[in-house]
């Protein structure tokens, strides 16, 4: 799959279940690559053998953090199933969380809480299942032991009621990502189209309603029968471990379960496309006219996968992708667009997805498609340009293997393909050999001039924007919002005592935990550059790249309320060129030293974030250095800037969970400056000049106000020298204005607010009260408190009893927020919406009653929990620059992890207590709840609350 997800495609690429950021397949391209160099060393080297049974076992020992990732690998997924069955290998991954015969109720999930793992994870795309555990060290043993009891001693546990459930659960996962959100329905159309019906890729992995619902308990046992065997399974181990210790355990609690049926690998089955194909969906959710586009590709493994993805990026990306640039830069249709490969394992997809301003006939976006694939085809690609292609993703690979859990999901995805741990070698051997000659080849073979599948998703009322000639889509019915319309389900009737499997070994004894893995926070060295500005960073000699940041105190809380989104254009207007590059000359530089640079605005600050190859950090320190001290301030640039602040202000607002938090905003700050989208109204960033841009730039962009932190493999003096001409660049002396505050007021008494989304088959149910910054007194223990409520995965109350215990929704969570001036507390689900009412009291009264039923078993949970997931703290660069984020810009002590690990030690249910009371006072909150008023808004008088206040539509 392609390295490469945007925002906006993270729904279709959620539809497809892929895990996030996977490699890229390792395979050949057309002119045939050499294998990699005998000497090279392996980026992630394995030691694999088989068990008697059948069952692939691979290690990968990776000392540098005392952590362990865990993958069961089943080769299953939704291509292996039937018409009329469609939807249970996704299906089955949700029922094989939740009980063994000696794991008991909860499974997984219980487990990974008390031993501090991240939460049990997994997930199901087209071609497999994948269980993802990542762990301390010294609970591998017990993971172990777990995993062989999902694999050999599940199925017994399988009621009906718990698959009744679990469907209830699977299908609010279906409305939450596909029919209650904009563009929702575009995969499910694309599959049905470019497929014929008894293709197995012709559905989504999730499966169609009617044949979740026809599910019975023989069909969940036939489909593990058949596919959960470990002739059908590999287990993949990545992180702290002796090997030969492993293989003794592995044997002990794999090797006896018995070998299944024999399966194959899937052989290609490519798409059939005869003619280019149009459809039309009107979306009620949209609000921007989309067009996808798709042609069908070569299945995964095949001599061309890493060649299409090279030449995919070559035509769509910015800023000198021949598409993006008709598009974007000459017509001005789209702020942005976005494309990639699927390459599965029995046929691949190459998309694009452009979405259009406001009116924009989706027909000008078809023939700027095709302008530019034309160009690409009259001129080329250079090697330079190939060769910048290829740096990024180069560095991209670098990433994904920085943490175990992204070393496992690699190998399960060349364990699935070819029964191999090692494609991502080949990979980069080839991604390297590949040549523009290669490039036009596979633009002729899958691109230019080929048939191809066009979507045009245009909002209700705009049917006039759609493509000319194009079919009505065929999209599976939703369900219709009917009170009463699902029987309740009883988790209880049916748990009698599980028939036990037997077993050479006494199953029931859960491992004890290995020796204490030692947690040592990283070393951070401090300094200060010539201008004052502070730095400080992590040397980390893992891997041979950089991630670097630039905290700016001044974002959102800088804005002029009266003319909000200055903070956010004005980050934007950075990326866009500087006085010496325009903005292609620019980003292009940034790609040839394989780095990236992004700039996020929050309530806040202003954070610069890049990561890079080590060896070109210098140089992309002084790409750096001139977009903050000589920022381009093109005309034509913010013309662009503004379209694309807009259209994602417009975007935003069709998600139900974004708007439940822009009204909850409205709400607390009234009409200051956080009231609104980080980048402002439709009507604030018309308004907004080049000058009111670099207004805010001279009057918030200070050194004084500023930090640098860098982890990496580079040294304290290296980091100085590199940011040493940006110190003597930028030297502004203004004293920064005050920061403000993000605090606000608890309300007198609980109001319920309701924003209308007519039709809505969920509601967004937002709950929030006022926190306390991040170095208060109360944060800590606050955080703690709040792991049993909503923080701990499945091992919080609100997943437990919403998801759990009544199907109501797929998600469901709570979080303590603090900054640097302020926080928040907040509880938040989407539900199915005829359980609005319901799923609301539910979350209110466990808010009201936690602290009284917060029990000794919770509070040894979350010590437990807590103390062993310091071990997880700081692998990724990222959670390395988290902790000097902390330290530079929330105020807190150097040794504060020491100090939080004391304060959990001495937390007591009374502390606990004491929050509940003052942070989750049920009677002075703000409720808001986004989705269909017709028929949920007047049932919420019930909740005790009066009647809601009806918030008018957002301008």
């Amino acid at each position: 799959m392609s390295y490469r997800r945007s925002a906006a495609l993270l729904a279709l690429a959620a539809a497809l279940a892929a895990p996030p950021a996977l490699a890229q397949t390792a395979t050949q391209p057309a002119s045939a690559a050499p294998a990699p160099a005998a000497a090279a060393p392996a980026l992630i080297p394995t030691d694999s053998y088989t068990l008697p049974n059948g069952l692939r076992v691979v290690m990968n020992v990776d000392k540098s953090d005392p952590v362990v990732a865990v993958a069961l690998v089943a080769h299953v997924g939704s291509g292996r199933e039937v018409p009329g069955r469609t939807g249970f290998a996704h299906l089955f991954e949700h029922l094989f969380f939740l009980n063994s015969e000696n794991l008991g109720p909860g499974g997984l999930d219980k487990l990974s809480a008390r031993v501090g793992g991240e939460g049990a994870n997994g997930y199901t795309n087209l071609d497999q299942t994948v269980y993802l555990q990542t762990v301390p060290s010294d609970a591998l043993e017990k993971m172990l032991w777990a995993e062989a009891d999902k694999l050999g001693f599940f199925i017994n546990t399988v009621t009906p009621a718990v698959v009744a459930k679990e469907i209830e659960v699977v299908k609010n996962e279906k409305r939450q990502r596909n029919d209650n959100v904009p563009y929702g329905q575009v995969l499910p159309i694309a599959q049905a189209a470019l497929f014929p019906p008894d293709h197995p890729y012709s559905w989504t992995t999730i499966g169609s309603l009617a044949d979740l619902s026809a599910a019975t308990i023989d069909d969940v046992r036939a489909f593990y029968r058949r596919w959960y065997v470990p002739n059908n399974v590999s287990l993949v181990i990545s992180g702290d471990f002796d090997p030969a210790q492993v293989r003794v355990w592995v044997d002990r609690y794999f090797g006896e379960i018995a070998r299944g049926q024999a399966t194959d690998v899937p052989q290609p089955r490519l798409a059939m496309l005869p003619a280019t194909k149009r459809l039309t969906h009107v979306d009620n959710f949209a609000p921007l006219p989309q067009l996808s586009v798709f042609w069908p590709t070569s299945a995964e493994g095949t001599p061309d996968t890493a060649t299409s993805e090279l030449m995919f990026a070559a035509l769509t990306e910015a800023p000198d992708g021949p598409i993006y640039r008709a598009i974007v830069e000459e017509q001005k249709l789209s702020e942005s667009i976005d494309g990639f490969v699927f390459d599965n394992q029995m046929a691949g997809m190459a998309i694009i997805i452009a979405r259009g301003f406001d009116g924009v006939p989706l027909d000008k976006l078809s023939a700027a498609i095709d302008a530019g694939i034309a160009r690409f085809k009259r001129e080329g690609i250079s090697a330079e340009r190939l060769e910048r292609i290829k740096a990024t993703r180069e560095a991209g690979l670098y990433q994904q293997i920085g943490s175990v859990s992204g070393k496992v999901q690699m190998i399960a995805e060349s364990e699935t393909l070819s029964r191999r741990p090692d494609m991502v070698d080949g990979y980069l051997a080839r991604l390297r050999a590949t040549t523009p000659a290669d490039i036009m080849a596979a633009l002729d073979r899958y691109i230019a001039g080929r048939p191809r599948l066009e979507i045009g998703s245009v909002p209700k009322g705009q049917e006039k924007l759609a493509l000319t000639g194009a079919s009505t889509a065929v999209v599976e019915a939703e369900e219709a919002i009917v009170q009463g319309a699902e029987a309740a389900v009883d988790q209880t009737a049916d748990r009698a005592e599980v028939p036990r499997t037997p077993s050479r070994i006494d199953r029931s004894v859960e491992p004890p935990f290995g020796p204490p893995p030692v947690v040592a926070t990283p070393a951070i060295w401090n300094g200060t550059l010539a201008n004052g500005m502070g730095v400080s960073g992590i040397e980390d000699r893992e891997l041979p790249v950089v991630a670097f940041q630039i905290a700016i105190d001044g974002g959102q809380l800088r804005d002029d309320p009266a003319k909000p989104g200055a903070a956010s254009l004005v980050a934007d207007m950075l990326m866009r060129g500087t006085r010496d590059r325009t903005r292609e000359e620019f980003l292009n530089a940034l790609k040839a030293l394989g780095a990236s640079l992004s700039i996020d605005v929050d309530q806040e600050r202003t954070v610069i974030t890049g990561t890079t190859l080590a060896r070109n950090f210098d140089a992309t320190a002084a790409l750096v250095r001139e977009m903050l001290t000589r920022p381009r301030w093109d005309p034509a640039e913010l013309e662009l800037a503004r379209a694309a602040a807009t259209a994602g202000i417009q975007a935003s607002r069709a998600e139900p969970e974004e708007l439940a938090e822009l009204v909850a905003r409205r709400v607390i700050y009234g009409r200051g400056a956080l009231a609104n989208d980080v980048r402002g109204t439709p009507a604030s960033v018309a308004a907004l000049t080049m000058d009111d841009l670099k207004r805010f730039m001279a009057d918030t962009y200070s050194p004084r106000a500023s930090r640098i932190r860098v982890t990496g493999a580079v040294t304290q003096g290296q980091v100085t020298a590199a940011f040493a001409p940006l110190a003597a660049a930028w030297t502004t002396t203004t004293a920064p204005k005050p920061l403000g505050s993000i605090s606000f007021a608890a309300p007198a008494r609980t109001q319920v607010y309701f924003y209308d989304v007519p039709g809505a088959k969920q509601s967004a149910i937002l709950f929030a009260r006022p926190g306390v910054a991040r170095n208060a007194p109360d944060f800590f223990p606050g955080y703690a408190s709040n792991f049993i409520l909503g923080g701990g995965g499945f091992a919080s109350r609100l997943t437990q009893e919403l998801r759990e215990g009544k199907g109501y929704t797929y998600s469901a969570g709570s979080r303590f927020d603090g900054d640097s001036t302020g926080g928040r507390v907040q509880l938040s689900a989407p539900v199915r919406a005829n359980v609005t009412l319901e799923s609301a009291t539910l979350m209110r009264d466990i808010m009201r009653d936690y602290g009284a039923t917060y029990t000794d078993a919770d509070l040894a949970l979350t010590r437990e929990s807590l103390a062993k997931a310091r071990a997880r703290s700081f692998e990724t660069p990222a959670a390395k620059l988290g902790l000097l984020a902390r330290i530079g810009d929330d105020g807190l002590p150097a040794d504060y992890v020491a100090r939080e690990n004391a304060a959990l030690a001495a937390l007591d249910k009374p502390t606990v207590q004491r929050i509940a009371r003052t942070y989750l006072d049920t009677d002075k909150m703000i409720v808001v709840v986004v989705g269909d008023a017709a028929t949920q808004a007047g049932r919420l008088e019930a909740l005790g609350y009066g009647k809601p206040v009806m918030v008018p539509p957002l301008k």
